[in-house]
């Protein structure tokens, strides 16, 4: 790396030296066209400021074969290197075959990146690097404090795309990603004179972020975004994976640094199943999933107000291609909007394998059936780490989100629409005390938000202050290329605080200052995952009766004394009519307050549950009337009991009740 002292003409002078401008940079280099100080130190009250972007791609360009994405985010070689095109797209562009699947025309553009920068980086080209590290460094400056660096590849989108310079598999790419995520961080260290020094800190606990936001730095969280997660495929619906598998990558993600990630994106996996894509984008991605799986998507009506999205149908010729003789996409009903599929066994382990090690799960891109499923499991044992990080989680689950103490950021959009999303939901943030992220996306092939124009009414004007007031920021420069968000939209990472800038001057103050809480409560959700200790079932091994029990095969046991003897594989079952009950005796009097029932098949749509001191005389604590079985927690205020009742009031089925397993909780 070619490192030279910044000269003092540059937007960061070094003739106003601070701990926030480096002793030498590469020369040449981007400028970073902010001038002040670095908001440093904690509110009054101890809470953290800043923005989070919840879901960036910082080393995605390593990924799906390693040319999908062209220009790295930083190099030992300097800006040069890093931003230049991919040999491919050279003279014209006319071989960029994903830039025209994704944007459309022909593909043809100016592939010289540095110094002139006349097509890329721009809003709605897919496939040029947007994370150079001096861009990330401007939003830091703006006041960005939590960034989250998902780990993202696809081993299919590799095996088919024209073009790679090493293998598909998707846990070798995650492993490159994670290395070459502190690779970054060593090399803008050393910018600053050494290991420790720079303003890029990997973090791998809540309180190291909270101390590096403290001294006025950048938390960098690493998380995982991929289709086949732990090799854990299916093909023709059997799964490629066991347990095994899935402890083994649990614990070796833990040990790379990572704290958050997708059981599935994009494919239906042997963990869970996918919230679809739309229009000509879904009929590609579903193609992959035939490819991946061997089946395509599967539809059915949904059972309750959450949908999936619909699947796209519009045509996707480069995609179909890839498709076997004889095979095409199916169509599907309108008013069929829920994937099938929805959280295995396989998903149910990983996600109590996730929360045994207290990591956040990403909701984001689960069917809703696995969603619901996932929600009901994190609520069962009052688990706090869960994140929706990009739009990607139907709006109907949010309050159930922040109940749990979980975070939501919204997918990076036009400042106008982003502003009415958020309008949508601010009276749950208000109700629950939170702040609110974005995810940018950048690098992820999602695009991002285009100019407003110059003749809007009311345009970022440059320069302008940073939302703490302590910055000013300026028109970013790179080369013989300035970029100018009324014009251009949000090109790249850099563009970030002017495009928070935009959001202030279309949806308020309020919008922004929602967004600067995002920080801490980002840090809130994470620290309370950490400190989170399970909670003892006070029903395991307990004495239970029954109204009755179900008798109809000698070899298996459907006795009560099956749903508290903490095997989730054996169960109670009445016999089928109303008005069954379950009992259970703790042996003493302790403190209740939380109970869950994990369903059988057969299960209550109305029922009660009751306690009581002496088994003779009963209080009810809880009840519902539109059961649907699954896994149900009911909470409660606390009361004082020995005894507690299931009390069947009307069946959800033909058949009677049956619970695999009861817990009972004092919180």
């Amino acid at each position: 790396m070619a490192l030279a002292p910044a000269p003092s003409s540059a937007a960061d002078s070094a003739s106003d030296p601070g701990w926030w401008n480096p002793t030498a940079r590469p020369q040449p280099d981007s400028g970073i066209n902010v001038t002040g100080e670095p908001f440093k130190g904690t509110a009054p009250d101890g809470k953290v400021r800043g923005f989070v972007d919840a879901h960036d791609h910082l080393m995605s360009n390593e990924g799906f074969g390693g040319r999908l994405i062209c220009g790295k985010p930083f190099s030992e070689l300097g800006v040069a290197d890093a931003l230049k095109d991919c040999p491919e797209h050279y003279p014209d562009g006319t071989l960029a075959v994903f830039d025209f699947i994704t944007k459309g025309g022909d593909g043809k553009h100016d592939p010289v990146g540095w110094p002139t920068f006349k097509d890329w980086p721009a809003h709605d080209s897919l496939t040029h690097q947007q994370n150079y590290y001096a861009w990330v460094e401007r939003a830091w400056r703006g006041g960005q404090r939590v960034l989250v660096n998902d780990l993202v590849t696809n081993g299919v989108i590799c095996s088919v795309y024209f073009f790679k310079d090493r293998g598909c598999d998707e846990m070798t790419a995650i492993r490159l990603e994670a290395q070459k995520t502190y690779d970054m961080q060593a090399f803008v260290d050393k910018m600053y004179g050494g290991p420790g020094k720079g303003w890029f800190r990997i973090v791998t606990s809540s309180d190291q972020a909270r101390e590096v936001i403290k001294q006025g730095k950048l938390a960098v969280v690493m998380g995982v975004e991929t289709s086949e997660p732990f090799g854990c495929k299916q093909v023709l619906d059997v799964a490629q994976c066991s347990k095994e598998d899935i402890d083994r990558g649990l614990d070796e993600l833990y040990k790379l640094g990572v704290r958050s990630m997708f059981l599935c994106h994009k494919f239906d996996n042997a963990l869970c199943g996918v919230r679809f894509d739309e229009g000509a984008l879904g009929t590609a991605i579903n193609v992959g999933q035939f490819l991946s799986t061997g089946t395509f998507w599967q539809t059915e009506q949904c059972t309750g107000p959450q949908k999936d999205n619909p699947i796209g149908l519009a045509p996707a010729p480069a995609a179909q291609k890839e498709l076997p003789a004889g095979v095409a996409v199916p169509s599907y009903s309108a008013d069929a909007r829920c994937n099938t599929r929805g959280l295995t066994a396989l998903g149910e382990y990983a996600v109590r394998g996730m929360m045994k090690r207290k990591m956040m799960l990403e909701v984001d891109h689960m069917s809703v059936k696995a969603a619901g499923r996932a929600f009901d499991i994190l609520e069962s044992e009052s688990y706090p780490g869960v994140i929706s990080s990009h739009s990607w989680m139907d709006l109907g689950w949010t309050e159930r989100l922040y109940k749990l103490g979980g975070f939501a950021a919204q997918y990076m959009n036009g400042s106008e629409a982003f502003s009415a999303e958020a309008k949508r939901t601010d009276a749950l943030r208000e109700k629950y005390h939170v702040g609110y992220g974005y995810g940018t996306d950048m690098n992820g092939v999602g695009g991002w938000p285009g100019p407003r124009g110059a003749g809007t009414p009311n345009p970022v004007k440059y320069p302008f202050r940073s939302t703490d007031g302590g910055s000013v920021i300026d028109r970013q420069t790179a080369g013989q290329r300035t970029w100018d968000l009324n014009t251009d939209g949000a090109a790249h990472y850099g563009l970030v605080p002017d495009w928070i800038e935009d959001i202030r001057l279309v949806g308020g103050q309020d919008v922004v200052d929602d967004l600067f809480r995002g920080a801490e409560s980002y840090l809130t959700t994470w620290g309370a995952s950490e400190k989170h200790q399970g909670s003892v079932n006070l029903a395991t091994g307990s004495a239970a009766s029954a109204s009755t029990s179900q008798w109809w095969n000698p070899f298996v046991d459907y006795s009560p004394a099956r749903a508290v003897d903490g095997d989730s594989g054996t169960r109670w079952a009445s016999e089928w009519n109303d008005g069954q009950w379950l009992r259970i005796d703790l042996g003493s009097a302790h403190r209740i307050g939380r109970v869950t029932l994990d369903w059988e098949a057969a299960y209550a749509k109305a029922y009660r549950i009751e306690t009581s001191t002496d088994g003779s005389n009963w209080q009810p604590v809880w009840s519902t009337t539109d059961g649907d079985g699954g896994l149900d927690t009911a909470r409660f205020d606390g009361v004082t009991a020995r005894y507690l009742r299931v009390q069947g009031v009307q069946r959800g089925t033909q058949w009677g009740y049956s619970l695999h397993e009861v817990g009972v909780f004092s919180s």
